[in-house]
């Protein structure tokens, strides 16, 4: 299942290193092929509330293979569009498809592994989610260079062949239960996801002001978060049965995680932009040299997530999300501190390495402490709720380190007026003066997603100590 799961996740950074190249070949412009990322992000976001819960209702394994199909179909829809309108419209499915698979892969874990050696599954999930956004860019960049940028999504498919003949053979069909779908509670969820995501993402387009005539950013915002308090409302209210459960809340540890992996996501999708433009623009660097400077990270989280999976069966999620989210911060402090024209290349790839370590010892120990407790008949709806928060906190990265890059931009190097520009610098030739101005900025901004990791970890010191009553047994 994590197959299918590393695609969907490679395919959330996979098309920035191909933004460019689709521009240029489908001759449009930059707005509109932002949209191939954007419409993707938010048809993955806003139904996982919906699709978490349909796994419960109709079998973890049946929804995942029908999200496979559509997701490995629209991939090769993708790679043979030839207008950007055709690929916005496929990516939108695609991301549907992706919202389908992604709830079940977990629920799947929690299902079948026995809360006390979950975590060393978990270790493998939480590898595939850490390894695969680092994966994405580096990937992305082999390809466009060497076959075109089609070939990013056509990649798709032989994966998504050979991933759904092996679910289909190897996956259990799990028991089902019947479940009254809250019809009232899935139109409250995706209207309020829909508004608080895309006024999220869209914001820094639009300079966090006017749409158009009366609409704005900010309102779409505030009526999305009055749509979910009414959301929530009823939810507490619906004595049949909720689309949420928010009896998964009283949970501590599960409400702790949920919190906690937002920040991850947060800092991962927000880390690597800065980073990215800095090295393209002031290093020289082209893409696919500036990915493979994220390998270290991605070989020491996939190295270390076995041993951290046995560690979380056994220690408590404190202190291992402690070491992680520390280890992170002091990372991306560090990179931020060394970032300057000159910067030895050795530094970069050391500190990617210790930031790979702390990753490391954050996705397997909160989605296994997330899931632990929860009731096997609301796995999915957990899973769902989970998948949303680290999918709302990419979104917020992504807005968060856009403003922070236009503001330091606009402080150090007040010739390019926004990223977008900034952006448009990588690649080309920036003039020896621009450098240190420039590196300085990127520096600055890389602190934000440093915070965040902080935030983190002052979040899970709030883990409850370890039940030590005996573990509930898994369906077999």
């Amino acid at each position: 299942m994590v197959i299918g799961f590393f695609m969907i996740l490679v395919d959330s950074t996979i098309v920035s290193v191909a933004t460019p190249a689709i521009r240029d070949d489908l001759a449009t412009d930059y707005n509109s092929v932002i949209w191939v990322t954007s419409a993707y992000l938010l048809a993955y976001a806003v139904p996982l509330l919906i699709t978490g819960r349909l796994g419960d209702r109709f079998g973890p394994k049946r929804v995942y293979l029908t999200g496979l199909v559509v997701f490995t179909a629209s991939s090769l829809w993708c790679g043979l569009t030839d207008s950007v309108e055709s690929l916005i419209i496929a990516r939108v499915v695609q991301g549907f498809g992706a919202s389908m698979m992604t709830p079940q892969t977990m629920a799947v874990i929690t299902r079948t592994f026995p809360a006390h050696s979950r975590g060393r599954a978990m270790a493998l999930w939480g590898a595939t989610a850490g390894v695969a956004t680092l994966v994405g860019p580096v990937l992305g960049g082999v390809l466009v260079d060497n076959a075109g940028w089609e070939w990013i999504f056509i990649i798709n498919v032989p994966v998504g062949l050979v991933g759904f003949v092996l679910a289909w053979r190897l996956v259990p069909r799990l028991e089902t239960h019947t479940h009254r779908f809250d019809w009232l509670g899935v139109a409250l969820s995706a209207v309020a996801m829909f508004l608080i995501v895309f006024g999220i993402q869209e914001g820094e387009r639009y300079d966090w002001g006017t749409i158009s005539g009366w609409l704005s950013v900010p309102l779409l915002i505030a009526t999305g978060l009055v749509v979910l308090a009414v959301f929530v409302t009823w939810q507490a209210r619906n004595r049949s049965e909720p689309l949420v459960p928010l009896s998964l809340f009283r949970d501590r540890n599960f409400s702790v995680s949920n919190v906690a992996i937002s920040t991850v996501s947060f800092s991962v999708t927000a880390m690597a932009f800065p980073f990215m433009l800095w090295t393209q623009t002031v290093l020289g660097y082209d893409a696919t040299q500036a990915g493979l400077l994220f390998v270290p990270m991605a070989l020491v989280t996939a190295a270390m997530a076995p041993m951290v999976g046995k560690m979380s069966d056994r220690l408590p999620p404190r202190r291992l999300a402690s070491v992680g989210f520390g280890t992170s911060a002091i990372a991306l402090l560090g990179t931020a501190w060394v970032i300057a024209p000159d910067t030895p290349l050795w530094q970069l790839l050391a500190l990617n390495a210790v930031l790979g370590f702390g990753n490391a010892f954050l996705w397997a120990p909160l989605a296994s402490t997330a899931t632990r407790n929860l009731p096997l008949s609301s796995a999915g709806a957990g899973s769902g709720v989970y998948n949303t928060t680290r999918q709302v906190g990419a979104v917020l990265g992504s807005a968060a380190i856009a403003a922070a890059i236009a503001g330091r931009l606009a402080v150090h190097v007040p010739q390019a007026t926004d990223a977008g520009q900034g952006a448009g610098a990588a690649g080309g030739s920036l003039p020896a003066q621009l450098a240190g101005p420039f590196s300085d900025a990127m520096s600055e901004a890389i602190i934000v997603p440093a915070l965040a990791f902080v935030v983190g970890l002052v979040v899970v010191q709030f883990f409850a100590a370890p039940s030590h009553a005996a573990p509930r047994h898994a369906e077999r």
